[in-house]
C-alpha cells in the first residue's frame, strides 16, 4: 500500500506556478490575478477564503478579497461580479459558497464570464468538460486526475467507480475520466443512494472514488484488494482525545480499507490541498489564455 500525499504534491504545483510566474515577470509586468468574494461570515468559507490569499501571495499573484455582508442584494452581488469580470487585473473570479437563501447561486455562477470561471462551475466550463473540450476544469476533480496522473496511476480500460453524484465533484470527476484522452480512457460508474446493494459496484472498482459526504461509509468489504481508493470525504466527527474535541476524517474506513489497497489518499492531506493547488494553476490557465501565451 502506498500513501498518495496530496500535501506534498499540491506543495510542488504551487513551487512550479511560482517559478512560472518570476519567469513572466522578467517579460513583462503583467502576472495572474484572482479575487475571491466572500458572502457572510461563515467560519469555514473564512479560513478558505484566507488560504486561497495565502497560496496567491506564496506564488506571487495578484489577489483581492471582496468581504460583503450577508443581507447584500442579489443586485449588487452580480454588479460586484460584473465589475471583475471587466478588470484585467482579474483573470480569476472565485464566489466563495455557499451563499445567503436569498440570493440565487446558479444566477451568481452564470453571471461571471467562463473565461474567469476558475471554480470551473459555469454551464459554458461544464458543457465544455462533458463533450471533451479543454476548459477550466472543477478543481477538486481536476486535483484527483492530477494526483493519479502524478502517481503513474493510468486510468486507461480501468474499471472506475465513483461514489457521488455531486455537480462539485461527482459528475465532474466521471466526466473527466470517461473522455478519450490521456489520463482519462476509463470505463466509469457513478452511484447513490439508490443503489440496492452499493458494494456490487465498488467491490469490481480498480479506482473507487468516494464523495458521498458521510464519515467512514466505505468500508473494507466494499473494496477489492489490489484497488486504488481515493477519498474525497471531509467529515467532522466527535472526539473526546482531540484537543478540539473533534476530529476530520474522509468517506473511507481508512484504517482497516488501506492495507487492501495499492494506493489509497489519507484524510485530512489527500485530495483536500490538491483543491486550491488547482484553483491556482486554473487561474494560471486563464492568465495565459487571455494573453495567447503557450
Amino acid at each position: 500500500m502506498e500513501l498518495i500525499d496530496g500535501k506534498k504534491t499540491a506543495q510542488d504545483i504551487r513551487a512550479e506556478l511560482k517559478e512560472k510566474v518570476e519567469k513572466l515577470k522578467y517579460k513583462s509586468d503583467k502576472v495572474p490575478g484572482l479575487v475571491t468574494i466572500l458572502v457572510g461570515d461563515d467560519p469555514a468559507s473564512q479560513v478558505y477564503v484566507r488560504s486561497k490569499g495565502k497560496a496567491c501571495e506564496e506564488i506571487g499573484f495578484n489577489s483581492t478579497s471582496e468581504r460583503l455582508p450577508a443581507d447584500i442584494s442579489e443586485e449588487e452581488l452580480l454588479s460586484i461580479v460584473n465589475k471583475y469580470n471587466n478588470d484585467d487585473k482579474y483573470n480569476g473570479i472565485l464566489v466563495q459558497l455557499p451563499l445567503p437563501k436569498h440570493i440565487n447561486e446558479d444566477k451568481i455562477i452564470e453571471a461571471i464570464n467562463p473565461s474567469k470561471d476558475v471554480d470551473g462551475f459555469h454551464p459554458s466550463s461544464v458543457g465544455n468538460l462533458v463533450i471533451g473540450k479543454d476548459t477550466l476544469f472543477p478543481c477538486t476533480p481536476y486535483g484527483i486526475v492530477e494526483l493519479l496522473k502524478r502517481y503513474k496511476i493510468d486510468p486507461k480500460g480501468k474499471h472506475v467507480v465513483v461514489v457521488g453524484r455531486s455537480n462539485i465533484v461527482g459528475k465532474p470527476v466521471a466526466n473527466l475520466l470517461v473522455q478519450k484522452a490521456e489520463g482519462a480512457n476509463a470505463i466509469v460508474t457513478i452511484c447513490h443512494s439508490a443503489a440496492k446493494d452499493l458494494s456490487q459496484f465498488t467491490k469490481s472498482a480498480d479506482i473507487l472514488i468516494a464523495a458521498i459526504g458521510r464519515a467512514n461509509f466505505i468500508t473494507a468489504d466494499m473494496v477489492k484488494d489490489g484497488a486504488v481508493v481515493i477519498d474525497v470525504g471531509i467529515n467532522r466527527v466527535d472526539d473526546s482525545t482531540a484537543k478540539k474535541g473533534y476530529k476530520i476524517v474522509g468517506d473511507v474506513d481508512f484504517e482497516n480499507v488501506a492495507p487492501k489497497t495499492s494506493f489509497i489518499t489519507p484524510v485530512p492531506g489527500g485530495v483536500g490541498p490538491m483543491t486550491i493547488a488547482m484553483l491556482m494553476q486554473n487561474t494560471f490557465k486563464a492568465f495565459t489564455l487571455v494573453n495567447n501565451l503557450d
